[in-house]
C-alpha cells in the first residue's frame, strides 16, 4: 500500500544530523531569531517553558519530544521569570558540548538533549507547507530512545556513520509524525491521513499521480458526494483536493528534473500531463520559471558546488 507520509519525506531526504546538549538552573530564559532547518528536542529531565512564535506556550516535562520542522523563532525559559538572552541560532549551531543557561553551579533544573538535521531536497518549502509548524508528544518512549541513539551515532566516528543517521532521522521523522496523524492535528497532510476517507482519496493521488484525476473521481474513491468530499478535505488538508494533486505532481516534477536523467516529455507523462507544452505551461505558472530552466539551474548549482 502506498504510504504518503513516507513519499513525502523521502522528497525532503532528511541528513547531516548536529546534536547537543542543554541545561538550565535558577532565573534563565533565551531567545532564538529564526532558523529555518528542522530542529528537535527531548527533555531528560526536569522541565521548562517553550513558546514558539505563533504557538501556545508549552510547559515541558521529562520525555516530552518537540519537533519543529521549519524552525521559526522561540523563547526557551526557566519556571521562574526572567529577561531572555537573544541568541542567534546560526552561530549556536555550531557550539559544541553541553550548553548552560542560568545558574552555573549546582545539579540543572532542566536537562534537554536536542539537535537540527537538514533536508536534501534544495526546494523543500513546498513539502514542509504540509506539515504543522510544530509537533509536541508527551512520554512516547520509542523517541526517546531514537534521539539518545541519534545523539551517539553524531557523536562517533564509526563506518556506516552517515547511513545510519540518515536512517535514523527518517525514523525519527516518521514516527513523530505519525503520532500526531489524527482528526485532531491542524489542517494538513497528517489531519486528512488521520480521516478514514479523505486518506484513501490521498493515497490514491500519491500512488498514481499520471491518472488523469477529477473531483469526482476522488469523491468515489473516498465514498462521499462531489461536494462533501470537497468541502471535507479543505477543511481537513488546509487545501482543495485538486489543489493537492497540483502540488504533489509538481513536487514530484521538480525531483524527477533534478535528476537530470529523463526528458521534460516524459516527466510530464508521469505526474499526469498529455503534452509537454502543457506541462511546461503548468510548471511555469506553479514554479515560476520553465522546466528546462529549472532544470539547467540546478545543474549549473551542482556544477559550482563540485
Amino acid at each position: 500500500m502506498v504510504d504518503p507520509l513516507s513519499d513525502v519525506i523521502g522528497l525532503l531526504r532528511p541528513q547531516t544530523v548536529f546534536t547537543k546538549g542543554i541545561s538550565g538552573a535558577g532565573r534563565w530564559g533565551v531567545r532564538y531569531g529564526e532558523f529555518g532547518h528542522p530542529s528537535f528536542a527531548i527533555v531528560i529531565e526536569g522541565s521548562c517553558r517553550l513558546v514558539v512564535d505563533g504557538q501556545a506556550e508549552l510547559m515541558l516535562q521529562a520525555g516530552d519530544f518537540v519537533l519543529l520542522p521549519t524552525t521559526p523563532g522561540f523563547t526557551m525559559s526557566g519556571l521562574e521569570p526572567a529577561t531572555p538572552e537573544f541568541i542567534d541560532p546560526h552561530i549556536a549551531a555550531t557550539a559544541t558540548g553541553e550548553v548552560r543557561h542560568g545558574r552555573q553551579e549546582g545539579p540543572p533544573a532542566v536537562r534537554i538533549l536536542g539537535g537540527y538535521f537538514i533536508f536534501g531536497n534544495e526546494d523543500s518549502s513546498l513539502l514542509l507547507s504540509l506539515l504543522p509548524d510544530q509537533i509536541h508528544v508527551r512520554g512516547v518512549e520509542r523517541l526517546s530512545t531514537l534521539v539518545k541513539l541519534l545523539i551517539e551515532e553524531a557523536a562517533s566516528d564509526h563506518s556506516g556513520r552517515t547511513l545510519v543517521l540518515t536512517r535514523l532521522v527518517e525514523i525519527l521523522l516518521v514516527e513523530a509524525l505519525r503520532l500526531t496523524q489524527t482528526t485532531d492535528a491542524p489542517a494538513g497532510l497528517l489531519r486528512g491521513l488521520g480521516d478514514a476517507r479523505l486518506a484513501e482519496a490521498i493515497r490514491q493521488m500519491h500512488s498514481d499521480p499520471a491518472r488523469p484525476w477529477t473531483m469526482a473521481d476522488l469523491a468515489k474513491k473516498a465514498a462521499l458526494s462531489r461536494s462533501a468530499f470537497f468541502d471535507r478535505f479543505a477543511r481537513n488538508v488546509g487545501v482543495p483536493p485538486m489543489e493537492y494533486l497540483l502540488a504533489w505532481r509538481m513536487a514530484l516534477a521538480k525531483n524527477l528534473l533534478r535528476q537530470q536523467e529523463i526528458d521534460i516529455a516524459e516527466v510530464a507523462e508521469r505526474v499526469g500531463y498529455g503534452s509537454a507544452s502543457t506541462f511546461s505551461t503548468a510548471f511555469s505558472r506553479y514554479v515560476g520559471q520553465p522546466p528546462g530552466r529549472y532544470a539547467r539551474s540546478f545543474a549549473n548549482q551542482n556544477a559550482a558546488s563540485s
